[in-house]
């Protein structure tokens, strides 16, 4: 337990902000997730593109706020865009 009213202000801030940081880093791996199941069930390109944009979107996000590290951003979006890329649907 804290022992200074800082320290205690400061275990807050920390508990409050790891919360937040948390919920963001699921939101992203919800994000890249659904384009795996979107690609999974053979979906439409242009579904596939939307979940797309939005995955980049928040790894842009996160990796110019420092949530992820850049280069991670930066290379986990060189990976959908070339999953991306190779996509085709398959005929049913």
């Amino acid at each position: 337990m804290p022992l200074h009213k800082s320290a205690e202000k400061r275990l807050r801030q920390a508990s409050r902000r790891n919360e937040r940081n948390k919920a963001r880093k699921k939101e992203l791996k919800n994000l890249l997730k659904d384009m795996q199941k979107l690609i999974a069930a053979n979906a439409q390109k242009s579904e596939v593109e939307a979940a797309y944009r939005s995955a980049v979107q928040k790894l842009d996000r996160l990796g110019v706020k420092r949530y992820i590290h850049a280069n991670k951003a930066s290379r986990k979006k060189a990976q959908l865009t070339r999953i991306l890329n190779n996509y085709e649907p398959k005929a049913s």
